[in-house]
């Protein structure tokens, strides 16, 4: 009996299979990014990471830090900003667009951001966001408040509202300067 001519089929060693499953199935947290990190991600379409987004669940009743090392205070209500949607500029290893801010907006700051391609101010039925109005308080990504005030149009800041985790994005002066009167 004659056999045809085969190729040799290469085999992957079975431990190198076993080494990729357990690589990709790793359970390591997901890395803080960076402010550069962020600061990309502002930059990306209307309603993702630094705009209006999906209800996240709240981690516990953990309570976050202030920018003065106080209880982090709730920064608005109507309408209910946050992350996590409870009002408080929380964040965690999963908010890529580190909301940390507490602002009270402004006219200039709403039209700033949209010119950016992040538009607060339109209504997001699918988010349950009616859109933000000047007077409204709202947990703003930590690196799109820097470019704002950079650019002399950053809007008010709420310091007891204002999560810990934004120093690392501005300084406690350049906060505390924008503070609400």
């Amino acid at each position: 009996m004659r056999f045809a001519h085969r190729t040799p089929v290469r085999s992957i060693p079975l431990l190198a299979v076993a080494i990729l499953a357990i690589s990709c199935a790793s359970s390591e947290p997901k890395a803080t990014p960076t402010p550069d990190q962020t600061a990309s991600a502002c930059a990306a379409e209307p309603g993702t990471t630094c705009g209006p987004e999906p209800i996240h669940q709240a981690r516990g009743d953990e309570q976050g830090q202030n920018i003065l090392g106080e209880t982090l205070a709730v920064c608005g209500t109507e309408p209910m900003t946050g992350y996590y949607r409870d009002g408080r500029c929380m964040t965690g290893a999963d908010d890529r667009g580190v909301h940390v801010v507490c602002a009270e907006m402004t006219a200039e700051f709403l039209s700033f951001t949209k010119a950016r391609g992040n538009d607060l101010s339109t209504p997001r039925p699918e988010y349950r966001f009616a859109g933000l109005k000047p007077g409204d308080r709202w947990c703003l990504c930590a690196s799109r408040w820097r470019e704002a005030h950079e650019a002399g149009l950053a809007p008010p800041v709420v310091v007891e509202a204002t999560h810990l985790r934004a120093l690392d994005f501005a300084t406690a002066r350049s906060l505390q300067t924008a503070a609400t009167k």
